[in-house]
């Protein structure tokens, strides 16, 4: 009777699962319109005129608020201060706050005759949106992972990260998938500069997916009331059962603990190095299908669309494997490995097959499920649960200049390696086709690193007996 009076609501499997069901929902919309935008970018190119910088110039405002303001971290702490239910319908709400932007930006024609700041302020509002929005999905991505750890510490907790992670990737396999047949089975009016001339043209609706995603948000806001109401709950079962943790509050002075952890700089840096090898080069696979396979631009995006759909399987059969056998650390070099030879073979000048592109893109999806299936239920066991909102904050911030940078870097890479495209485009002429090599010997190059980076944090495990290499489930 009295081990009876001890349960919680988190002891339910239905109820844990169910919760984690419920917040997926959430992150699901957030992902799809996150990459939404990737396989139009030859769109974007034929009818507003972009160039790859302008596209980059887009892509990187992911990060501008969350890295230069700094308003991730001040979601971390939120988090902390306030809780997870707070924290959450705030950032569900800057989600569909910056997708309305971006809908309005992109089905705006006036804007692509104006500049701001010296950018074409079509591009430049879009990303504004692209911005506010990239505060809002990175805020519910922390504090997703601190709902899971909260119903799933000393449970599956991997199981559950990677379960969660695969319902995200769902979303962004359709965001590979259906932009480009949703923006062709409906057409709208375009305008553009051609030879300093305003000129009118039906074509594609750039906007039609991003109206899709906008709706998605939407829902996925709606579903987050209905966890506030479970979460109401898990809190009342803890009390009582005398079942919260017994850990001090959260104070700033904690954020000095954190940031002297070398374990958490290594865990970050690794984070950093992984996801902008991965997510930048999603923004650009299709192009990279169309320009160095050969393939037609309806179809390009159906290989690159592969890469998570592996992820939905793998990703939860590996968080199992480290719940029950542990060797988070390997996983991790086994995936940085497996980043480099990808993206390696994705530089090579040789073996320009579709069903190459096919391996490669699986193999990128075993190392997509590896890394984060391993490397997110580490960070608890680094850092004290009291201290994790600021702790993920301040680990996605630092993931923030990639995925701000990268892309940027990326679509300067290829105008500059690729000057008669520019030419092309400002004469009128045939467009030749992009050469990707350079950048993706930058994508090799941070393979690479993340190599050493998990090396160093296998050899500090050791040092420290953090347990990375250890089972979560508590026996």
């Amino acid at each position: 009777m009295t081990e009876a009076l001890r349960l919680t609501l988190r002891d339910s499997k239905a109820a844990r699962w169910g919760a984690l069901g419920i917040i997926s929902i959430t992150m699901f919309a957030g992902y799809f319109l996150t990459d939404v935008m990737s396989p139009l970018k030859p769109m974007l190119e034929s009818e507003f005129a972009w160039s790859s910088t302008n596209y980059g110039i887009f892509t990187s405002a992911y990060g501008w608020l969350n890295v230069f303001l700094g308003m991730l971290i001040f979601g971390g702490i939120i988090l902390d201060k306030m809780g997870v239910r707070f924290t959450g319908i705030m950032s569900s709400g800057i989600m569909v706050l910056g997708a309305g932007i971006k809908y309005w930006a992109i089905t705006n024609p006036t804007l692509v005759t104006d500049t701001t700041f010296g950018i074409h302020t079509h591009v430049f509002m879009a990303a504004v949106g692209f911005a506010i929005f990239g505060v809002g999905v990175e805020i519910a991505g922390i504090t997703v992972s601190k709902i899971i750890v909260k119903w799933f510490k000393g449970k599956e907790m991997a199981l559950a990260m990677g379960m969660q992670m695969a319902v995200a990737r769902l979303g962004t396999m359709l965001a590979i998938a259906a932009p480009v047949p949703l923006a062709t089975y409906f057409s709208s009016v375009h305008t553009q500069v051609v030879n300093g001339e305003l000129v009118e043209k039906m074509g594609p609706s750039v906007s039609a997916p991003i109206a899709f995603a906008f709706v998605l948000l939407v829902i996925g806001f709606i579903t987050f009331f209905i966890y506030v109401s479970m979460d109401k709950k898990l809190d009342a079962s803890l009390a009582e059962s005398n079942g919260t943790d017994n850990e001090e509050p959260f104070k700033f002075s904690d954020i000095g603990r954190i940031v002297t952890n070398k374990g958490f700089w290594l865990i970050a840096v690794l984070c950093v190095l992984f996801y902008s090898s991965v997510f930048p080069f999603i923004k650009y696979a299709s192009d990279l299908m169309v320009n160095k396979y050969g393939l037609d631009q309806n179809l390009a995006g159906i290989i690159p669309s592969l890469l998570p759909l592996g992820t939905l399987f793998l990703t939860p059969l590996f968080g199992g494997v480290y719940d029950k056998k542990g060797k988070g650390a390997t996983m991790m070099i086994i995936g940085a490995v497996l980043i480099l030879l990808v993206h390696s073979v994705f530089s090579l000048p040789i073996l320009n097959y579709w069903f190459v592109a096919v391996v490669l893109v699986i193999i990128l999806g075993i190392a997509l499920s590896l890394v984060p299936s391993a490397m997110w239920p580490s960070v608890p066991k680094i850092i004290p649960e009291n201290q994790l909102g600021t702790a993920f904050s301040l680990i996605f911030w630092i993931q923030n200049w990639g995925l701000m940078g990268i892309p940027l870097l990326i679509g300067y890479v290829l105008d500059q390696s690729n000057p008669e495209v520019a030419l092309a485009k400002a004469n009128g002429t045939t467009v030749p086709l992009y050469d990707y090599t350079n950048p993706m010997l930058i994508f090799a190059g941070l393979g690479f690193l993340a190599i050493i980076v998990g090396l160093l944090l296998k050899m500090e495990d050791k040092k420290k007996g953090y347990g990375l290499e250890l089972p979560n489930i508590q026996k």
